[in-house]
């Protein structure tokens, strides 16, 4: 007789909405959202230990568009992390930077005045990438694949890919890798891998050389 082969478990669903058993504080972020302005790859999750399930409102701030905020896979935002969107802006060039129109009533007439205002065009977040506690996320910047931003930075221009970085205003503070290996990290882009064939070698994906992963490759 044959002797049954155990059951091998399951890789995590990225459709729940609370994969930590018994911890309701953390949220994958794909099955919340539901802001066409918003998108967001498998596995990326926030952690707040209020209301994690309210992040379009409370940690993406004056998202009125037509701008987006992507956001790519495997993500890691502690509390706080904060997504300041160009709705945000003013009017700078004259007298008052006051958004009289948005009072209403006569003022209204004038909403050209706000409407027309220069943006800096959509947010992109990578791949793999951790915004430490309270990290704010001024609008238009775009942060690499595997970058990490430390805790209360305000980024306020782009970080390259695998980049440390840190301050307010954030400033590049290391890179994870010299350059030929970060290369070699984009252009084997664990993160596309087949979710079974990244199961397979979870090990080296979190512990391992770069050597060790692009022999890990799917077809290496």
């Amino acid at each position: 007789m044959t002797p049954a082969v155990p059951d091998l478990p399951a890789v995590p669903d990225p459709t729940v909405l609370h994969p930590f058993p018994g911890q309701p504080r953390v949220v994958l972020l794909k099955p919340l959202v539901t802001s066409p302005l918003i998108e967001v790859g498998e596995y990326s999750y926030y952690d707040d230990p209020d209301d994690p399930t309210a992040f379009e409102t409370r940690n993406v701030l004056y998202h009125y568009g037509p701008e987006k905020l992507v956001i790519g896979r495997f993500c890691a935002f502690a509390t706080g992390v904060r997504f300041v969107m160009n709705g945000a802006n003013h009017r700078m060039d004259g007298p008052s930077s006051f958004p009289f129109p948005v009072m209403g009533g006569a003022w209204a007439e004038h909403f050209d005045l706000i409407t027309g205002l220069p943006g800096r065009g959509d947010t992109v977040i990578g791949h793999d990438v951790w915004l430490g506690y309270r990290t704010t996320v001024m609008p238009g910047v775009r942060i690499g694949h595997g970058a990490i931003v430390a805790a209360g930075s305000v980024v306020t221009s782009d970080v390259p890919d695998y980049a440390v970085a840190g301050g307010n205003p954030a400033r590049v503070i290391r890179l994870r890798h010299d350059e030929a290996d970060i290369a070699r990290l984009l252009d084997i882009a664990w993160w596309d891998w087949p979710v079974e064939h990244l199961t397979r070698h979870l090990r080296t994906v979190m512990s391992g050389t770069v050597d060790e992963l692009a022999a890990a490759a799917p077809g290496a």
